[in-house]
């Protein structure tokens, strides 16, 4: 498959739906761009998660929460190399 595309007054072109499905490209993903020595680029998908998805990582988790002072006891205890 092959496509033409124009490149816009300030540099930039847009891909077209069928060329961003084929990548599995959705609004937000990110494409890696790399420019190869003769002259051409790759585009790939750039793999990996979302940032949001550490939203929520914790729910659920039954650990009591730490007041500020056995937080500050925690972190004084890991400065000196003690668990």
């Amino acid at each position: 498959m092959a496509t033409t595309l124009t490149v816009a007054a300030k540099g930039r072109i847009t891909l077209r739906k069928d060329l961003l499905r084929h990548l599995g490209a959705k609004p937000g993903d990110r494409l890696h761009v790399e420019l190869l020595g003769d002259g051409s680029v790759q585009l790939r998908p750039k793999r990996g998660k979302p940032v949001s998805s550490i939203f929520g990582l914790l729910t659920g988790t039954k650990a009591t929460p730490l007041t500020v002072a056995e937080m500050n006891d925690a972190a004084a205890r890991g400065w000196a190399g003690e668990r």
